[in-house]
């Protein structure tokens, strides 16, 4: 399998940036989910599960290593209070730099009918605003997506490495080592899917409760793969995934 699309989230939930390259550090792309926005109120740290709002605007890793926020209006800031305005609730702007204590997460346990089901918590890691403690990087290939979404929505399902080959190809790898470019991973697990598919995103991308259900009756809610780095060094586009030796 070789790599199609390479995607940097600078902060949870927020868009981000589609890369020809990027260097991976020993806790996944450099500047992946390296910043979240944090509920003052709550002390959880926002997700477009909680907070769908998220998903429209976008963040990008500058040269000198911040990150830029764009608002859904154009404007761009960093400023808690002006990130609070537009969200409607205090928030706070935190890297994981900022973080001493893992950071807690909430999901509807019904993604479908989130509105009648039960919210759960759990803590995530302290070094990277990913959701799970097995996951530094999520891979998926493009055969898989399609068959839940067209080729224009692949953003939805918000993959750092989209890759070519058969679909559910990239699942043989779990449990195993691969090697994709320059780096080395340990693939800990298959990726358990929520709410935020079903989630409106700019671009034409809109609401739909269809994308999970289809994940939860034919792949047992599970669609793409999480690996921990092994190894770092840098991945390019036309890299290939491959089993390591």
């Amino acid at each position: 399998m070789q790599v199609t699309q390479i995607w940097r989230y600078p902060v949870k939930s927020l868009q981000g940036e589609r890369l020809d390259e990027s260097a991976v550090d020993a806790h996944g792309l450099v500047g992946d989910r390296r910043w979240a926005l944090f509920d003052v109120e709550s002390g959880h740290g926002l997700t477009a599960r909680r907070v769908p709002e998220l998903l429209l605007a976008s963040a990008r890793l500058q040269p000198d290593g911040s990150v830029a926020i764009r608002l859904p209006d154009g404007t761009e800031t960093t400023d808690d209070t002006a990130l609070s305005a537009w969200l409607g609730r205090d928030v706070a702007l935190r890297s994981t730099a900022d973080t001493q204590v893992a950071p807690r997460y909430e999901s509807p346990i019904d993604g479908v009918d989130e509105a009648a089901s039960e919210w759960v918590a759990w803590d995530g890691p302290l070094d990277v605003f990913h959701d799970s403690t097995r996951t530094q990087v999520s891979l998926c290939s493009e055969a898989t997506l399609s068959e839940y979404a067209p080729v224009s929505e692949l953003r939805r399902f918000r993959f750092n490495v989209v890759l070519d080959g058969a679909a559910g190809e990239e699942d043989a790898l779990v449990d195993g080592q691969a090697v994709l470019g320059a780096v080395g991973l340990d693939v800990t697990k298959q990726i358990d899917r929520c709410v935020m598919v079903t989630r409106p995103q700019p671009g034409g991308i809109e609401r739909d409760t269809s994308v999970l259900k289809r994940i939860n009756r034919e792949r047992a809610s599970l669609l793409g793969i999480g690996a921990l780095v092994r190894s770092p060094g840098t991945i390019a586009v036309g890299d290939e995934l491959r089993p390591a030796d």
